[in-house]
């Protein structure tokens, strides 16, 4: 997508968890709308709701600013709160192994090089491009 600013809205979804899973993204630039999905057999939900993220940013031009919308406390807190501390204490976290380490280090790559502001909704509380991506994201799990 172009250089203009460049709204995301994100989601995951796996039924059960853990157990086949799907995620989506939504892009919107002015009028200009991407949608991405995709899924996998056996996941859990964090991973759907990361692969979201990733997924979207890898979509992006390097110079194109983001303005990134999650329902997960879970890659929210990640990135904004705990991710400087895990990658002070080499890609740990107290109390041992990092789950997901493969993905928040690909998300941790792209952000080295990519202006994005993350924000957290409240899902299923009625936010239109929220229900839509966790609608697509069910829509991908492999059946």
């Amino acid at each position: 997508m172009s250089a203009a600013k460049v709204v995301i809205h994100t989601d995951g979804a796996c039924d059960p968890n853990p157990g086949p899973g799907g995620w989506a993204a939504i892009l919107r630039s002015g009028q200009t709308e991407k949608v991405l999905t995709g899924g996998e057999r056996a996941t859990t939900n964090n991973r759907m709701e990361l692969t979201a993220a990733l997924r979207a940013l890898e979509a992006l031009r390097e110079d194109t600013p983001a303005e990134l919308y999650t329902d997960s406390e879970y890659l929210q807190r990640g990135i904004s709160e705990w991710l400087p501390g895990w990658k002070a204490k080499n890609w740990k976290r107290k109390g041992g192994k990092l789950a997901n380490l493969d993905l928040w280090q690909a998300l941790d790559a792209l952000l080295e090089r990519r202006q994005v502001s993350w924000h957290w909704v409240k899902g299923h509380a009625g936010t239109p491009e929220n229900r839509r991506a966790d609608a697509l994201a069910r829509r991908a799990i492999p059946r």
